[in-house]
């Protein structure tokens, strides 16, 4: 397991710093925002939430301040993680996407090696490391990689030439390489350093004109304050003499008033007997308004009360005729039963008074033979 104080793993967080800012965009102008390793970092966390985790930690260290040092620190624990290479490849594979924004066109992380990185980073998933990122100064400039350490080890060295000691050959060799790969680390830094001189340069020639900017806006605020002060002792003098005819109006206006008041008291008394003349006038008239609402709510209640009878009324004789015209159907019904019957009694009346004659008749036939029977029994006696 790697910690801190491994000088390879130290070597290579400064390689990958370097790569990652290099091309990075300056700023523009004197108040636009900077860009920083750390603000591409930040957006890592939109496309891969579980480097959420990673960012909150960081924002929250107590001992790392500057955003450099917030982008060392999320490095670190990356890599303690095992998911460097894959925050990397996604960085590279949405680099059409924002990257652009930070990094100029000529940058390694826009180039065609920014993937062979990428491939390379996956063999760190390997190794466990455990760094402890809140003891580190990893706001202060990081220190200088000793070359020496893997130029050593070549095996690709000159034959050496007779008479001479190829342990020593061997050694000078690895010696001038590395002073060759630490002259170009310095003139590398040189450049960065003269980069860094223009743009200050362009920053201060850019502050020049802006206090330039700023000292002709503060003239012309002078000039504006000086006018602005001149208007107001104008204003505060024509105010004064305004004041003063104003007084002397108010004057001749208290002198008006206090002659006409004395006729405004009598026609104030007359009016006031007036007013209470109709104060008085107008409580009789709202006493006999009283008296007619009372009345009128009265009639109102006696109409809706004759309403209401009229209404029951007209109920009442609506059912009267309907049972006028119930008795009109039975007296026609009792009418016609009685006419059925009358003829039915005249008929049955017929029938009986022949009845009656064929009993007479009968009764007559039955003399006769009682009385032919008494002569038959007599005349055989």
């Amino acid at each position: 397991m790697l910690d801190s104080d491994h000088v390879p793993l130290q070597h290579f967080f400064i390689v990958l710093e370097h790569v990652m800012r290099h091309g990075l965009r300056p700023k523009k102008g004197l108040l636009g925002p900077k860009k920083e390793l750390w603000n591409v970092l930040e957006l890592v966390e939109k496309y891969a939430p579980e480097a959420h985790d990673i960012t909150t930690s960081v924002r929250d260290l107590p001992t790392v301040k500057s955003h450099l040092g917030r982008a060392r620190a999320w490095l670190r624990l990356a890599l303690m993680q095992k998911r460097l290479a894959d925050y990397f490849k996604l960085l590279i594979d949405k680099r059409e996407e924002f990257l652009s924004d930070f990094y100029e066109p000529a940058s390694l992380m826009l180039c065609e090696e920014a993937t062979v990185i990428g491939g390379l980073l996956v063999g760190l998933n390997v190794i466990d490391c455990n760094l402890c990122v809140k003891e580190e100064d990893l706001d202060s400039q990081q220190g200088v990689i000793d070359f020496g350490l893997y130029l050593r080890d070549n095996s690709h060295a000159e034959v050496p030439q007779e008479g001479v000691d190829p342990a020593n050959m061997t050694a000078v060799l690895d010696q001038k390489n590395y002073l060759e790969e630490l002259n170009r680390h310095l003139n590398a830094t040189v450049t960065n350093l003269q980069a860094k001189v223009e743009n200050l340069q362009t920053t201060n020639a850019l502050m020049k004109e802006d206090l330039a900017i700023a000292k002709n806006q503060i003239l012309a605020v002078q000039e504006e304050n000086d006018r602005l002060k001149f208007d107001q002792s104008h204003m505060q003098r024509e105010h004064c003499r305004r004041l003063e005819d104003a007084k002397a109006d108010m004057t001749a206006e208290r002198e008006t008033y206090q002659t006409s008041r004395a006729g405004l008291d009598h026609m104030y008394h007359e009016a006031k007997k007036k007013l209470q003349q109709e104060t008085q006038m107008r409580l009789e008239v709202e006493k006999e308004l009283d008296l007619q609402i009372g009345m009128k709510a009265e009639m109102e209640m006696a109409m809706k009360l004759l309403e209401k009878d009229i209404h029951e009324k007209q109920d009442t004789i609506v059912s009267l005729r309907q049972q006028l015209d119930d008795i009109k159907l039975i007296n026609l019904e009792m009418y016609k039963k009685l006419q059925a019957c009358e003829s039915s009694l005249k008929y049955k009346t017929e029938l009986v008074s022949k009845l009656e004659q064929k009993m007479s008749q009968m009764a007559e036939v039955i003399k006769q033979l009682e009385e032919k029977y008494v002569c038959d029994y007599q005349s055989s006696g």
